[in-house]
């Protein structure tokens, strides 16, 4: 099993920038894409951004281009989402998860989730 750890929520004010990171555990990384979600209270859970396993592709979703960046240290076995320009609108539990096939489908449905850090952009 592979398990996931997100860490780096907190709070922040408009217009700042914050680093979420994610560690794994139990397994290597690097046959996994990566990806980072995203559940605001009363909504559905969101796509953030993706990260093949070699880290050669990426993918964001409309909320996060241009202001989110995503990236991996597979020797680490770490995934980070480093994000700027926050807006309240960015308010949510983020969640880190890895999935053997992602950029294959582009099936948001992960293999394996991370229990969510709490991010808070604040007005």
């Amino acid at each position: 099993q592979l398990q996931l750890v997100e860490s780096g929520g907190g709070l922040v004010q408009v217009g700042g920038s914050k680093r979420l990171s994610c560690v794994a555990s139990g397994r290597t990384i690097d046959n996994y894409d990566m990806g980072w979600f995203r559940q605001a209270p009363g909504q559905e859970r969101e796509f953030v951004a993706a990260i093949s396993s070699s880290g050669g592709s990426s993918r964001y979703g409309d909320s996060a281009r241009g202001r989110f960046t995503i990236s991996r240290d597979n020797t680490k076995n770490t995934v980070d989402l480093e994000m700027k320009n926050l807006k309240p609108e960015d308010t949510a539990v983020y969640y880190c998860a890895a999935d053997r096939y992602y950029f294959a489908s582009y099936n948001p449905d992960f293999e394996f989730w991370g229990p969510g850090t709490q991010v808070t952009v604040s007005s």
